[in-house]
Formats: structure tokens, C-alpha cells, sequence
């Protein structure tokens, strides 16, 4: 269904990769032809029936360098590539958790908060700040209070709760990952990439967050240049309540 949309993306905004989170799709479900065809015939996925996902679609050669489970589920939350002898690039889905921020209470906060943790513990693992990488995704959690529409009012609303802009937070030092986004647009400013389908009139109310990020380690960050939240697109017909973050990255 959101097969046109992302073709209208790859045309006008010509990016060399392309990240997706959550294309409920088995690889052999996956339209690569279609992509193919479009100019990106380097592709990389993770499916999963139904659920979830993560899929890498580039102009560049590609080289799968991992897909991992965490919290013992294999519900294709990450994949791994590194970009034509480049950077090693992170897609991630991490999970929503739920409405309610208990995780006594509701197994699916439990979960985002397991991920979390473990996926932190594997990065500071397996990987070192030293290495050129770059981590993408819809993260489900808004750190900053300018990256929600009232912070007051969602403390205690799942992806804005202290316990997970912690384990954000906790994620981010483990290997000084750099928020490419908001290292060109000031933190102070107001910044949201999802908007919920529940709003009569999303624009109107502009009641969003910024739940979709992109990070790169320190060897990276005097790469990053221009960079683009494509607000229009949360209007386009069947639009994903998510929109497109374009990080321009000078990697040679």
C-alpha cells in the first residue's frame, strides 16, 4: 500500500539509501523488482508476516553485515549494512510499547524497555565509537521536550516517559552517538516526524512527535550536512502517519 509513495520519495528526492521500518512482509513479499526498477537494485531485508520489519533499498552496493534478535523474540526489529565499503549503517525498529507506561502492568512497555536495554548492552559489545556508523529508525521515543507537541501533558504518555528517554539517553552516551537532526536544527526549536491518524485535522492540531531518528558516531559528525523533515508528506493520499527525515551525509 505505501509501495507509491515511497516511488514518489525516491523520485523527487533522489536519496542514494533508502531505510523502512515496519513493512509488515516477508522477503519474498518484499517488492524488490519494483525498486529495482526505480534505481536502487542493493537491497537488504528483514520480514516478517504481518509485523514489523526493516528494510535497506540503495543506488550503492550494499554488504549485510548482521540482523539481530533481541529479548529471545524474532520479530525483525534490526538489520545491518555497510554502504559500498562505507560506514556501517543500523536500521531499527524499536518497539512502540503499548499505552500504558507500567511495565508490571502492560507486557509491551516490558519489551521496549528489555530492547532497549539489551540492544545497548550489544552495541557496547560489539561495536566501538570509533567505527564510522550511522543508526536509523523509527526509535518510538521522543527525548526532547521541543521534540513533543506538550511535554507536561505526555510524562506520562508512552514514547515521552522518563524511564524511556533514559534508556534513549543510555543508548546514545554508550557509544557518544551524535543526533544528526538536531546537530543542525537547534534543539530549542520545535521538531516532529509523526503525527497520529487519530487527529481529525493532524495539521491543524499539530499535536506530533519526533519519534524517527538518525544518528551517527563521532567519526561521522563533521559529515553531516544539510537536513530534512518532509512535514508536506504526512498529507500526501495514504500517508504513512510517519514522515521521511533526509540526513545529507558527505562519506566520499
Amino acid at each position: 500500500m505505501r509501495l507509491p509513495r515511497a516511488l514518489e520519495l525516491l523520485a523527487t528526492e533522489q536519496p542514494d539509501v533508502l531505510c523502512l521500518q515496519e513493512i509488515k512482509a516477508l522477503a519474498d513479499q518484499f517488492p524488490a523488482s519494483a525498486f529495482a526498477e526505480a534505481g536502487y537494485p542493493h537491497q537488504a531485508v528483514v520480514g516478517l508476516k504481518g509485523y514489523n520489519g526493516v528494510a535497506v533499498v540503495s543506488r550503492l552496493p550494499l554488504e549485510e553485515t548482521g540482523r539481530c534478535d533481541f529479548c529471545a523474540k524474532a520479530d525483525a526489529r534490526h538489520l545491518a549494512v555497510r554502504i559500498a565499503g562505507g560506514p556501517e549503517l543500523h536500521n531499527l525498529y524499536i518497539p512502540a510499547g503499548g499505552d500504558i507506561p507500567d511495565p508490571a502492568a502492560n507486557p509491551k512497555f516490558a519489551h521496549k524497555l528489555q530492547f532497549l536495554d539489551e540492544i545497548t548492552a550489544w552495541f557496547g559489545t560489539s561495536r566501538h565509537a570509533g567505527q564510522p556508523m550511522i543508526l536509523v529508525g523509527d526509535l518510538n521515543i521522543a527525548p526532547l521536550e521541543t521534540d513533543v507537541w506538550s511535554h507536561k501533558q505526555l510524562l506520562d504518555v508512552v514514547s515521552h516517559t522518563p524511564v524511556e528517554v533514559a534508556a534513549l539517553a543510555e543508548l546514545q552516551a554508550g557509544l557518544g552517538w551524535v543526533d544528526a537532526v538536531r546537530h543542525r536544527i537547534p534543539p530549542s526549536e520545535r521538531l516532529y516526524t509523526w503525527w497520529s491518524y487519530r487527529a481529525r485535522d493532524w495539521e491543524l492540531s499539530d499535536r506530533g512527535r519526533r519519534l524517527d531518528h538518525v544518528w551517527v558516531t563521532p567519526p561521522l559528525a563533521s559529515a553531516v550536512g544539510g537536513v530534512t523533515v518532509l512535514r508536506a508528506a504526512r498529507g500526501w493520499e495514504k500517508a504513512s502517519d510517519h514522515v521521511p527525515v533526509i540526513v545529507d551525509l558527505d562519506i566520499g
